[in-house]
């Protein structure tokens, strides 16, 4: 009896231990961000700089640590705030499943850990993986109760992903990586925008206010179109053969340009319906943007 007890309580642990670091590194957008750097890494090698099966695992691992340090330092940070929100108030910090202390340690476990990692690809890319997680939980995180521009100041950790992997491809920041940042910090925009809309009234019981006016209103919405018209030129740049070594072929331009298209139509009809349903499926249509878009550029590589 003893032993079974004691077996399952173990199961329990591992799967609650499991359970409390995938939700306190936010394993699904931690995922998607190391996605990103890994289709910058794919569309930068090249005979010059020949592919690497162990960069481009250390790229992932190293990737995620960062990520995850951000999320944690973040909920650190949030944590009173996290325990006001619906959405948030479920996770480990405001729910006591983990404490602080151990919170904290396990943020810097992620930080020293990533940052060897990456420093063992090449020192600037682990240069811009601490100026994100940098970023992200001193500047954004604090900025989120005081200014609706910490969704700008975010877009800068948050666009570092795409351009992270080509750098770490190629140890190299030039137009190519730069053009790769572009079109993720434009992204960011109607992106969290979508985001802030629909959850607004949740935001708003932690004192946080995304919108760039501050409220839904057809300001907010008109923004988000042209943010994303933007994003839609910046995706475009690399056709014109003056991004460098960053090219993209005319076919897949248009195939790029449809999904520009796209995206612009949701952000329209925010306009038009102003309301969370809208702002939700505008949310979800720039998440298969990105990570479309990225796939194309990938594929467009390898074709031409």
């Amino acid at each position: 009896m003893k032993v079974t007890l004691s077996t399952t309580e173990n199961t329990t642990s591992l799967k609650s231990i499991y359970s409390d670091f995938v939700a306190i590194t936010k394993a699904r957008l931690a995922i998607s961000v190391v996605f990103s750097s890994v289709a910058g890494y794919l569309i930068g090698f090249s005979e010059t700089y020949p592919f690497s099966w162990v960069t481009l695992i250390l790229l992932t691992i190293g990737g995620y640590c960062m990520v995850g340090a951000s999320n944690v330092f973040n909920q650190i940070i949030e944590k009173d705030l996290d325990a006001l929100m619906d959405r948030t108030k479920s996770r480990p910090l405001p729910s006591g499943k983990i404490s602080v202390r151990n919170a904290f340690a396990l943020g810097v476990a992620l930080t020293i850990l990533g940052l060897g990692i990456l420093y063992v690809i090449n020192p600037k890319t682990a240069m811009f993986g601490a100026i994100s997680i940098f970023l992200y939980t001193s500047v954004y995180t604090p900025l989120k109760k005081i200014t609706p521009l910490s969704v700008f100041v975010g877009a800068f950790p948050g666009a570092i992903p795409f351009m992270l992997g080509w750098v770490a491809a190629t140890n190299n920041f030039g137009i190519e990586a730069g053009t790769l940042f572009l079109i993720q910090f434009f992204w960011q925009f109607p992106h969290f925008w979508a985001i802030g809309w629909f959850l607004y009234d949740d935001y708003k019981k932690a004192g946080f206010f995304m919108l760039p006016t501050g409220k839904r209103d057809k300001k907010t919405a008109l923004q988000t179109i042209l943010y994303t018209v933007w994003l839609i030129i910046a995706s475009l740049l690399p056709v014109t053969g003056f991004t460098g070594q960053l090219q993209l072929s005319y076919v897949s331009a248009g195939v790029v340009l449809l999904l520009g298209l796209w995206m612009l139509v949701y952000a329209v009809k925010l306009y038009k319906d102003m309301d969370a349903k809208a702002a939700r499926k505008l949310m979800i249509v720039s998440v298969s943007y990105i990570s479309l878009l990225q796939v194309i550029y990938i594929i467009d590589k390898f074709i031409r």
